[in-house]
């Protein structure tokens, strides 16, 4: 059983090497269409938002950059704090937030058409750990739209923020995620505000891939078919809908993960896993017979995740080789047919 499984896999991984990721869709936004670092000057009532942490309402601030033709480029931004476990001061003295923009203000500039976007903050003001878990973060990102077009662009960011009330300054890195209602314009679909599903109502295909990232970053924070009581399905997956096709469901959110480790992530008691980097295969066992396939799709790019990280400009030393190492043991553990069953097959919901 074991060498025809394994044959199914070569004959896939050639299959996968000669075709593209599928479907041509729309170009990336100015703001995603490149992977350099951004930087970023952000102004605002920081004090006010690092201590009452606002989410109903959005205070004035500012943000410039730097135009490729070295113009100063500001706009006017509504800023709040955002999140739910990363917002609360004991986890980080430094909150995720959300920016607003004015369309007006960004026609032919970076942030084109763009208007609420999530920005992934730094958690810990000049801590090397929360700065590593950003970037590490950022990656897990990127390796998924090395996999697949239909998943969330990301730009990397260093911030400089000033708080208005002292004009005192501070640093850090920064994620900036592609609004949903974006992505959907991107790939075509709508985006679906339902309490829950089924797993039968998925896109079996894109499931199987992003079950196996989430194996392969080692996160199992995240639902499919479900979320918290009165909140929108999924958790931290984004559901999208077009008419006669499967519900599509893309991953989001993975600072819980083994690949990012931040600081305060800790492991589901509920799977009895002692470490956020013990992996835990999430899948369900009707996509087993799609495993060969979406482990080719895997096999396929992983010279490119491997560069990725070994390019990735802020990783210290340390990190990009644990990173390395990380996903190294996952190519291992999917190029044997016995941790295949082992870790997959045998573990399968």
């Amino acid at each position: 059983m074991f060498r025809s499984s394994w044959a199914v896999l070569a004959i896939a991984v050639l299959f996968v090497l000669q075709t593209s990721k599928g479907q041509q869709y729309e170009p990336l936004a100015p703001l995603f269409a490149s992977d350099d670092v951004l930087e970023l000057r952000i102004t605002a009532a920081l004090d006010t938002i690092i201590s009452d942490r606002p989410i109903d309402e959005y205070l004035r601030g500012d943000l410039s950059y730097l135009a490729d033709d070295d113009e100063i480029i500001e706009l006017d931004i509504g800023i709040r704090a955002r999140g739910n476990f990363r917002r609360r001061p004991d986890v980080c003295s430094f909150p995720p937030l959300r920016l607003n923009f004015k369309k007006s203000q960004t026609k032919a500039t970076l942030f084109a058409n763009q208007n609420k976007l999530k920005l992934v903050s730094h958690c810990a003001t000049n801590s090397h750990n929360s700065s590593q878990a950003v970037i590490s973060e950022y990656l897990a990102y990127r390796i998924f739209n090395l996999l697949t077009d239909r998943s969330f662009q990301v730009r990397l960011l260093q911030i400089e923020y000033t708080n208005k009330s002292n004009g005192e300054t501070f640093e850090g890195p920064g994620i900036l995620i592609e609004h949903k209602n974006r992505l959907a314009e991107r790939l075509s679909v709508l985006p679906l505000r339902i309490e829950k599903t089924a797993v039968s109502s998925l896109d079996p295909d894109h499931l199987s891939l992003a079950s196996v990232f989430q194996y392969l970053i080692g996160n199992t924070d995240f639902s499919v078919i479900s979320a918290a009581p009165g909140e929108e399905c999924c958790h931290n997956f984004k559901l999208f809908e077009k008419p006669g096709k499967p519900y599509l469901a893309i991953p989001y959110d993975f600072d819980m993960s083994g690949f990012v480790s931040a600081p305060y992530a800790v492991p589901n008691s509920k799977l009895r896993l002692d470490s956020v980097q013990d992996r835990l295969y999430r899948g369900w066992c009707i996509n087993n017979d799609r495993l060969p396939m979406t482990f080719a799709r895997f096999l396929a790019v992983r010279q490119e995740i491997e560069t990725l990280i070994q390019k990735q400009a802020g990783l210290s030393r340390r990190k990009r080789y644990e990173l390395l190492k990380y996903v190294d043991q996952f190519y291992r553990t999917i190029s044997s047919p016995r941790s295949v069953k082992r870790q997959f097959t045998n573990r399968c919901r």
